[in-house]
C-alpha cells in the first residue's frame, strides 16, 4: 500500500473517531437536555394546573375541573394527567398513547428516554384536597432529538468529508516528489541515471531528493568512466601489441560470426619467410620496426579493399592473415598481386627478394576455422613453389552436392526429432561451489550412426529456415528434462536470431511457460553477443518477452569488440559470459585481469552476474574467483 492511502487511512480513522466520539456526546447532551426540559415542563404543568383547579376541589365532582384538564390535555404534549383525591382515590385520569410520527423504531430503541412525572397538591383553605399527576409525551422529546441529531450527523458528515478530500489534494501534492523519488530509484535500478528537476518544498523530502540527485550522478559518472575504461582495454586485449593487428582470437571470432551472416569471404595466409635471416642480421629495435612496417603494409592493402570488407590479423611471430569479405576472385587475385608487389618492394629495403608467401582459400561454411587455416597452409606451401614473394588461389570447392546433403540430414532429424540433448560445461559459484548452470547441447548423428559436426547442422537449418522448429523442440525438451528431473540450476538453452525474430514463436513460447511456470526461472536463453549487435531492437524485445515469462537471459562470447558496455546497460541480461579466452591466462595478464575487474565492476552496478567459460589453470580460476566474479566452467 502506498504512504498516501497509509497516512489518508490513518488521519481519515482519526478524524472518524474524532467525529464520532463528538457526535454522540452531542446527541447525548442534547438527549439530557430534552429530558431536564420535559421535567421542567411537566412541573410547570402540574403546578398551573394545581393552583388553577384548586377553587373547584371543595366539590370533586364538578365538571369544570375536567374540563380544565381536558383543556391541557387535548394540546397533546402530555401522555398522562390523572387526579386524585386527599385519600389516593382517583378523580380523573387522561390518557393518550399518541405517537409521534417520523421518527423510527431504532433511534428510539437506541436512545431510549423516560417519560418526565411531575406532580402538584391542590389544596382547599388548609386542607389538602387533592393531588394533580402530569406525565409528558416523550414522542416530542424524540422528534426534537432526531431532529437535531439528523442535521448535526449531515453537517458534520459533509465537514468530514470535505476535509478528506482537502487532505487528501494536500497529501497528493506533498507526496508527489517521493513518487517522483521513488520513480527515480527505479530508473537507477535498471540503468538509467536522471534526476529530479523540480525539488519539493518539504524540507525532509527536498533533501532525500538531493541525496538521490547526488547519488544517480555519481553512478552514472561511475558507470560512464567504466564504460570508456571497458572500451579502451578490451581493444587493447584483442590488437598484438607490436603492430596494432587483431589477433587470432579475433579472427576465429569473425569467422564465426561469417558462419552466421551466411558471408562470401577469402582467407589469404601470409608468413614471413626470411624472418629468421633477420633475426640474426638485425637488432631487436630493427626487427620490430620491420614487423611494423610488414602491419602497415597489410593494413594499407586490406584498406584498399574498400568498405570494411578486408581486415588484417597477426597470429603469432611471422604469421598474419587477411580476411576480406567478397566472393569475387578476380578482386582477390588483384589484392594478392598488390601484396606480393608490395613485398618485394618491402624485400629490397632489406635485401631479402624472397620476403614472403600468400596462401588464399575461399571461406566454407560448412568447415572449422581450423580447417579452413589448414587448407591456406597448403595454399601457402604452393605458394612456395611458384616464385619469390608469389601467391596461390586454391579454387573455390563445390558444396552444392555437401549442402543437398546436409539440407536432407538437417529437415530429417527436426521434423523427425532425430537428435538427443547433452548437459554439457557446467558452471559452478565461486563462493560455495554449486551448480549454477549447464548448457544444452545438441548431438546428431548421421545414417552411419556417426556424430555431426553441429556447427554446420546449425547454419544449413538456420540457412533453410528449419532453425525454429529446431528450438522449440530443444526448448521442450529442456522444460521436461527440468521438470522430470526435479533440476534446481539453471539450464541455458542457444536460440538464433531467426527464431526470435518469429512472432510465432514468442507467441508459443508465452504458452510454452504459462503451462510450466514452475520450470520458468531456470531456463536461460543463451544468445551470441555478435548477433545481439546485428539486430539489437529485435533482441531487446524478445528479451522484455522472456523477463515478462519469468525465465532469463545470457549474453555469451562477451568481448567489447562485439557489444558495447552501453549496449549491455540497454538490454539488461540477467547473466554475461566471457569469450573463452578472456578467462584463460588471465592470471600472467594484467591488462586482461583490470579489463575483467572492470567488466565486474560494472554489472555489480546493473545487478547482472559475471560467469568465465572453460578456465583450464587454477591460478587463472584463482584470479577469477579473487575478482569476484559469480562462476565459470571449467
Amino acid at each position: 500500500m502506498s504512504l498516501s492511502k497509509q497516512l489518508l487511512i490513518l488521519i481519515s480513522a482519526l478524524f472518524l473517531m474524532i467525529f464520532s466520539v463528538n457526535f454522540a456526546l452531542s446527541v447525548n447532551n442534547i438527549k439530557d437536555y430534552l429530558e431536564g426540559e420535559a421535567k421542567n415542563h411537566a412541573q410547570d404543568t402540574a403546578t398551573s394546573l394545581g393552583l388553577s383547579l384548586s377553587p373547584y376541589m371543595t366539590n370533586d365532582k364538578d365538571p369544570v375541573i375536567e374540563t380544565m384538564m381536558k383543556a391541557i390535555f387535548d394540546m397533546g404534549y402530555y401522555k398522562e394527567i390523572r387526579l386524585v383525591d386527599a385519600d389516593n382515590k382517583e378523580l380523573v385520569e387522561l390518557v393518550s398513547d399518541k405517537a409521534v410520527a417520523g421518527v423510527p423504531d431504532w433511534f428510539m430503541d437506541l436512545l431510549p428516554m423516560t417519560s418526565a412525572t411531575a406532580e402538584s397538591e391542590i389544596s382547599s383553605g388548609w386542607n389538602l384536597s387533592g393531588v394533580i399527576y402530569v406525565t409528558v409525551n416523550s414522542g416530542y422529546g424524540y422528534l426534537k432529538l432526531y431532529e437535531q441529531a439528523k442535521s448535526g450527523f449531515y453537517y458534520s458528515l459533509a465537514a468530514f468529508l470535505i476535509s478528506i478530500g482537502l487532505l487528501a489534494l494536500t497529501l497528493r501534492f506533498t507526496l508527489a516528489s517521493l513518487s517522483r523519488i521513488d520513480q527515480l530509484a527505479r530508473q537507477i535500478s535498471d540503468g538509467q541515471f536522471d534526476s529530479i528537476a523540480e525539488l519539493p518544498w518539504t524540507r525532509e523530502v527536498r533533501n532525500v531528493a538531493l541525496s538521490m540527485n547526488t547519488m544517480s550522478q555519481k553512478i552514472k559518472t561511475t558507470i560512464a568512466g567504466l564504460h570508456g575504461k571497458l572500451d579502451s582495454m578490451g581493444a587493447s586485449l584483442l590488437r598484438d601489441d607490436l603492430t596494432g593487428l587483431y589477433k587470432k582470437s579475433v579472427f576465429e571470432t569473425d569467422i564465426k560470426q561469417l558462419a552466421l551472416e551466411e558471408a562470401e569471404a577469402f582467407i589469404l595466409l601470409i608468413k614471413i619467410d626470411g624472418l629468421l635471416e633477420l633475426v640474426k642480421e638485425l637488432d631487436s629495435d630493427a626487427i620490430d620496426g620491420f614487423i611494423k612496417a610488414f602491419a602497415t603494409t597489410l593494413e594499407q592493402v586490406a584498406a584498399a579493399a574498400g568498405n570494411d570488407t578486408g581486415k588484417a590479423y597477426r597470429f603469432y611471430g611471422a604469421e598474419f592473415a587477411l580476411l576480406v569479405k567478397t566472393g569475387d576472385r578476380n578482386q582477390i587475385e588483384l589484392l594478392a598481386k598488390t601484396l606480393s608487389n608490395r613485398f618485394s618492394e618491402l624485400g629490397e629495403q632489406y635485401q631479402k627478394a624472397d620476403l614472403a608467401h600468400i596462401g588464399v582459400v575461399p571461406f566454407n561454411p560448412l568447415t572449422t576455422s581450423d580447417s579452413m587455416l589448414e587448407a591456406a597452409h597448403e595454399a601457402y606451401e604452393q605458394a612456395h613453389l611458384i616464385g619469390a614473394n608469389s601467391y596461390f588461389i586454391r579454387s573455390s570447392d563445390n558444396f552444392a552436392r555437401d549442402i543437398a546433403t546436409w539440407k536432407e540430414l538437417v529437415f530429417d532429424c527436426v521434423d523427425n526429432n532425430a537428435y538427443s540433448l547433452w548437459y554439457i560445461g557446467p558452471i559452478h559459484g565461486m563462493k560455495n561451489g554449486e551448480l549454477m548452470m549447464e548448457e544444452a547441447f545438441i548431438q546428431v548423428h548421421d545414417k552411419q550412426g556417426d556424430l555431426v559436426a553441429i556447427g554446420p547442422f546449425i547454419s544449413i537449418a538456420e540457412k533453410f529456415a528449419k532453425i525454429v522448429d529446431l528450438d522449440k523442440g530443444v526448448i521442450g525438451m529442456v522444460i521436461e528434462h527440468i521438470l522430470q528431473s526435479h533440476v534446481e540450476h539453471a539450464i541455458a538453452v542457444n536460440v538464433s536470431t531467426r527464431t526470435i525474430k518469429n512472432s510465432d514463436f514468442r507467441v508459443w513460447l508465452e504458452k510454452l511457460i504459462q503451462r510450466n511456470a514452475a520450470a520458468a526461472k531456470y531456463l536461460v536463453f543463451s544468445l551470441s553477443a555478435y548477433a545481439v549487435v546485428k539486430d539489437i531492437e529485435a533482441y531487446q524485445a524478445f528479451i522484455e518477452v522472456v523477463h515478462q515469462c519469468g525465465a532469463r537471459v545470457m549474453i555469451k562470447r562477451f568481448e567489447t569488440q562485439s557489444m558495447s558496455a552501453e549496449l549491455v546497460k540497454q538490454l539488461k541480461p540477467d547473466y554475461i559470459r566471457l569469450a573463452r579466452d578472456i578467462g584463460n591466462g588471465i592470471a600472467e595478464s594484467t591488462q586482461t585481469l583490470a579489463f575483467v575487474q572492470t567488466i565486474a565492476e560494472m554489472a555489480a552496478l546493473l545487478d547482472i552476474s559475471i560467469l568465465a567459460e572453460n578456465v583450464q589453470a587454477d591460478s587463472d580460476f584463482a584470479a577469477l574467483r579473487g575478482i569476484g566474479i559469480a562462476g565459470a566452467s571449467r
